[in-house]
């Protein structure tokens, strides 16, 4: 394999990024945070809730322990 320069290889760096790499939209940008987002939340609620059902049911158990 032949070396080349650095100089040589950010060039082609910046080529393959301006032509090989396809680039989203301003659109297609927002509407993926946006989603991204969504789902965060949504998850977030999903283990919070989770979270409080093994909570109660844990203080529950030790609470017949302690009798």
């Amino acid at each position: 394999m032949a070396r080349i320069s650095p100089g040589q290889f950010v060039n082609q760096v910046k080529l393959e990024a301006i032509q090989r790499v396809h680039w989203p939209t301003r659109r297609e940008t927002v509407t993926t945070a946006i989603m991204v987002i969504i789902m965060t939340s949504a998850l977030a609620l999903f283990f919070f809730g989770v979270d409080a059902v093994f909570s109660s049911l844990v203080k529950f158990l030790l609470g017949l322990l302690a009798k």
